[in-house]
């Protein structure tokens, strides 16, 4: 019994492996290798590309700023586990719910804003 979930484990663990998707704005080379379709020189491009003008947009910026990507191939790439999200950002404020002097959140608040609110003072 342990040794057939142990091997479910192991194969839902490898299954989630190959269906993970590999995100241009934050890959580095050898997660974009790890992509079918994608060899050295196609990530040593992208990395660059990236590099140089910033992350990319969406699938049509991609396509517009490397040269090789096409419709069909990044149709493709995408099928293999290829995605383009858009980057995270750091917000440049504390959000609204959060006071600025250091005080803990009113009620009116989430009960998440007043934990982050408290973690943050008792630093």
């Amino acid at each position: 019994m342990y040794q057939r979930f142990l091997a479910a484990c192991l194969l839902a663990a490898a299954c989630g492996q190959l269906s993970a998707a590999v995100d241009v704005n934050a890959a580095d080379e050898a997660a974009l290798r790890s992509v079918k379709g994608i060899g050295p020189a196609k990530a040593r491009a992208i990395l660059d590309e990236r590099a140089r003008n910033g992350p990319f947009e969406d699938a049509s910026d991609l396509v517009a700023r490397v040269k090789g990507f096409g419709g069909r191939t990044l149709e493709r790439l995408q099928a293999e586990g290829l995605s383009v999200g858009r980057p995270l950002s750091v917000p440049s404020s504390p959000p609204p719910s959060i006071p600025v002097s250091g005080g803990v959140p009113s009620r009116a608040t989430s009960p998440s804003a007043r934990r982050a609110a408290v973690a943050v003072t008792h630093r």
